[in-house]
């Protein structure tokens, strides 16, 4: 199914689809919340495609129940070249493409509502990159790398809006102290949920890392 519009999904329910994108289709899973009409929507980005990194990913999931959870519409996708999902690998640049023209289609389907773009690690960088032209209510930054996996890209620019970034002191994977150290020339910087012992993928902490996101959610996103 790919079209401009689509029959968004009943309330819990889930909808497989795919959305136009700049080097071709983008696989794209449409998730409702349980209650009533979404408040608001949310786009999930994914980890590194040459690492193994989908819409499938784990902590993927859990931030796109945590936004369910706030009445969104959700959308997780696969970044060109990773699944069914058509193009190739392009060094953040492509994929953040990716990301507005899920973006832009899921605000065609709601217009009017909070936006809330989230991510994983490489996905993370992405849709900070992102939030630069698609002004969200809402960032949420998993692991965030600055300048390992990213090719050495420049740190995008303040997204404008509340932000938070969860990073476990101990990643084996993307830096603690190097996103501290480029985070921290951000104004005003993150909002910061440190972890202890949880690694890079949060195994047996996705609990604790959806309640985080979640408080911050709802801290900026509910009156």
């Amino acid at each position: 199914m790919s079209s401009d519009t689509a029959d968004l999904p009943a309330a819990g329910e889930t909808r497989q689809l795919f959305v136009d994108g700049p080097a071709g289709r983008l696989e794209t899973l449409l998730a409702a919340p349980r209650e009533g009409a979404p408040a608001g929507i949310c786009v999930v980005c994914h980890p590194h495609p040459q690492f193994g990194g989908a819409m499938s990913n784990k902590v993927v999931y859990a931030l796109a129940s945590s936004a369910m959870q706030v009445g969104l519409l959700t959308a997780r996708f696969n970044f060109r070249g990773v699944g069914r999902s058509e193009g190739q690998y392009d060094q953040a640049r492509g994929e953040t493409d990716d990301a507005l023209a899920v973006t832009d289609w899921l605000r065609r389907q709601l217009p009017g509502v909070p936006l809330v773009l989230a991510g994983f690690s490489f996905g993370a960088f992405v849709s900070l990159k992102a939030a630069a032209e698609a002004w969200p209510a809402a960032l949420v930054s998993i692991s965030a790398p600055f300048g390992k996996y990213v090719e050495g890209a420049a740190p995008p620019p303040h997204p404008g809006c509340p932000w938070l970034e969860v990073h476990s002191t101990d990643d084996d994977v993307v830096s603690y102290e190097e996103t501290m150290a480029a985070l921290q020339t951000y104004t005003p910087p993150p909002q910061l949920v440190r972890f202890e012992g949880a690694g890079h993928f949060y195994h047996g902490r996705l609990t604790e890392l959806q309640q985080a996101v979640l408080s911050f959610l709802q801290q900026h996103l509910q009156a």
